[in-house]
Protein backbone atom coordinates (compact mmCIF):
# COMPACT_ATOMS: atom_id res chain seq x y z
CA UNK A 1 0.00 0.00 0.00
CA UNK A 2 1.10 3.46 -0.79
CA UNK A 3 1.03 6.07 1.90
CA UNK A 4 0.15 9.55 0.78
CA UNK A 5 3.07 11.98 0.37
CA UNK A 6 3.34 14.56 3.14
CA UNK A 7 2.01 17.96 2.23
CA UNK A 8 4.21 21.02 1.92
CA UNK A 9 2.90 22.33 5.23
CA UNK A 10 3.72 19.04 6.97
CA UNK A 11 7.28 19.01 5.58
CA UNK A 12 7.83 22.62 6.70
CA UNK A 13 6.50 21.79 10.14
CA UNK A 14 8.84 18.80 10.41
CA UNK A 15 11.86 20.89 9.39
CA UNK A 16 10.93 23.59 11.91
CA UNK A 17 10.61 21.04 14.72
CA UNK A 18 14.06 19.67 13.83
CA UNK A 19 15.72 23.12 13.68
CA UNK A 20 13.90 24.74 16.59
CA UNK A 21 16.27 23.57 19.41
CA UNK A 22 19.31 24.71 17.45
CA UNK A 23 17.84 28.13 16.63
CA UNK A 24 16.66 28.61 20.21
CA UNK A 25 20.15 27.84 21.51
CA UNK A 26 21.66 30.25 18.97
CA UNK A 27 19.32 33.06 20.03
CA UNK A 28 20.01 32.50 23.72
CA UNK A 29 23.77 32.39 23.06
CA UNK A 30 23.69 35.62 21.07
CA UNK A 31 21.99 37.38 23.94
CA UNK A 32 23.70 35.73 26.91
CA UNK A 33 27.24 35.52 25.48
CA UNK A 34 28.08 39.24 25.54
CA UNK A 35 26.37 39.66 28.91
CA UNK A 36 28.34 36.85 30.53
CA UNK A 37 31.68 37.90 29.02
CA UNK A 38 31.08 41.52 30.11
CA UNK A 39 30.26 40.50 33.68
CA UNK A 40 33.27 38.16 33.79
CA UNK A 41 35.55 41.02 32.76
CA UNK A 42 36.62 39.75 29.36
CA UNK A 43 35.52 42.97 27.69
CA UNK A 44 37.33 46.27 28.23
CA UNK A 45 35.80 49.62 27.40
CA UNK A 46 37.91 51.82 25.17
CA UNK A 47 37.91 54.60 27.78
CA UNK A 48 39.31 52.20 30.39
CA UNK A 49 42.04 51.02 28.02
CA UNK A 50 42.89 54.61 27.10
CA UNK A 51 43.12 55.63 30.78
CA UNK A 52 45.43 52.70 31.51
CA UNK A 53 47.63 53.66 28.55
CA UNK A 54 47.85 57.29 29.63
CA UNK A 55 48.70 56.23 33.19
CA UNK A 56 51.48 53.98 31.90
CA UNK A 57 52.94 56.72 29.71
CA UNK A 58 52.81 59.22 32.59
CA UNK A 59 54.57 56.75 34.87
CA UNK A 60 57.32 56.23 32.28
CA UNK A 61 57.80 59.96 31.75
CA UNK A 62 57.88 60.56 35.52
CA UNK A 63 60.53 57.87 35.85
CA UNK A 64 62.66 59.58 33.19
CA UNK A 65 62.19 62.89 34.99
CA UNK A 66 63.37 61.41 38.30
CA UNK A 67 66.42 59.83 36.68
CA UNK A 68 67.37 63.11 34.96
CA UNK A 69 66.97 65.00 38.23
CA UNK A 70 69.16 62.49 40.11
CA UNK A 71 71.78 62.52 37.35
CA UNK A 72 71.99 66.32 37.47
CA UNK A 73 73.40 66.29 40.96
CA UNK A 74 72.82 65.20 44.51
CA UNK A 75 69.34 65.86 45.85
CA UNK A 76 68.95 66.91 49.44
CA UNK A 77 66.91 64.31 51.27
CA UNK A 78 64.12 66.29 52.88
CA UNK A 79 62.78 68.26 49.91
CA UNK A 80 59.65 70.22 50.63
CA UNK A 81 56.74 70.25 48.20
CA UNK A 82 57.76 73.52 46.49
CA UNK A 83 61.37 72.40 45.92
CA UNK A 84 60.24 69.03 44.55
CA UNK A 85 57.79 70.73 42.19
CA UNK A 86 60.41 73.14 40.88
CA UNK A 87 62.90 70.31 40.37
CA UNK A 88 60.26 68.22 38.63
CA UNK A 89 59.19 71.14 36.42
CA UNK A 90 62.82 71.60 35.35
CA UNK A 91 63.34 67.98 34.29
CA UNK A 92 59.83 66.84 33.29
CA UNK A 93 59.83 68.41 29.84
CA UNK A 94 61.54 66.85 26.88
CA UNK A 95 64.02 69.15 25.14
CA UNK A 96 62.13 71.79 23.17
CA UNK A 97 58.75 70.95 24.72
CA UNK A 98 56.70 72.23 27.61
CA UNK A 99 56.21 70.12 30.71
CA UNK A 100 52.93 68.29 31.11
CA UNK A 101 51.42 69.19 34.52
CA UNK A 102 50.51 65.56 35.16
CA UNK A 103 54.10 64.49 34.55
CA UNK A 104 55.35 67.25 36.84
CA UNK A 105 52.98 66.07 39.59
CA UNK A 106 53.99 62.40 39.19
CA UNK A 107 57.68 63.28 39.09
CA UNK A 108 57.48 65.42 42.20
CA UNK A 109 55.61 62.62 43.98
CA UNK A 110 58.35 60.14 43.03
CA UNK A 111 61.05 62.57 44.13
CA UNK A 112 59.34 62.85 47.51
CA UNK A 113 59.62 59.23 48.35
Amino acid sequence: MNTPAPSLMQRASDKWEAAKPMLTGLAIGLIAGPLISGIAGFQVRSSTAEAATVAGVLDQQAGFCVERARAAGPIASPLDWQARTELARRFAAAPGATADPQVVYACSAKLGG
